[in-house]
């Protein structure tokens, strides 16, 4: 059994349970994989797996260093690399050997780990959901951002205010969600729910911590 396998969203859509009801899903790429490099804790000091996303890329996407390491594994094509620790009942995976979606099977539940969608600059409203002043009765308070500290004491802006800033384009875990269909033809797994990122975006997904 692997720790979990890489892949790639495709979109959202909806499935139909034997009841009748409507359950939204989406659908991620997963897979195939391969084990480019194993850490152990007498090499490394701690004991995990590196996986590589196997897909069509261009050589000259690859660095010179990157196409190395991987052809020390024979995973040529695989641009999308990320380490997954192993824990206990995990099976002991070697370089070259193949990790499939068909470890996975319905009712399963994951952890979905992606990069949310950049949303550029925003205000406080849309990026920390602030209510916003009135709008009638002669308000000039509406979307500003009100007090940002006291004048006297402490003098200054302390850290962690909420304010306006960059939004999104951060890494979001999205955790237990349940395992609907797993299509090892296609290697197309369904997970209940929405998951990070855009179409096309990278994730990882990992069998659920708690």
């Amino acid at each position: 059994m692997s720790p979990g396998i890489l892949g790639k969203k495709i979109g959202m859509t909806q499935v139909f349970r034997p009841d009748g009801q409507a359950v939204p899903v989406t659908l991620l790429k997963a897979g195939p994989c391969m084990v480019v490099q194993r850490k152990t804790p007498n090499t490394d000091g701690y004991d995990a797996v590196q996986l590589g996303f196997i897909e069509f890329i261009k050589p000259s996407r690859l660095t010179k260093p990157h196409t190395g390491h991987l052809k020390k594994a024979g995973a040529e094509g695989a641009r999308f690399l990320r380490e997954l620790p192993l824990r206990p009942g995990d099976d002991d995976l070697k370089p070259g050997d193949k990790v499939l979606v068909d470890q996975f099977k319905p009712k399963d539940k994951v952890d979905v780990i992606g990069v949310s969608k950049g949303r550029g600059f925003a205000g406080l409203v849309k990026r920390h959901h602030f209510r916003g002043g009135a709008d009638t009765h002669g308000s000039m308070f509406h979307r500003a951002p009100g007090s940002i500290g006291a004048s006297s004491f402490p003098s200054r802006v302390l850290p962690g205010m909420r304010m306006a800033g960059h939004m999104g384009s951060e890494r979001v875990t999205v955790r237990n969600l349940e395992v609907i269909d797993v299509d090892t033809e296609d290697n197309v797994l369904v997970v209940k729910g929405a998951v990070p990122g855009p179409n096309g975006g990278y994730v990882v997904v990992r069998r659920a911590k708690r």
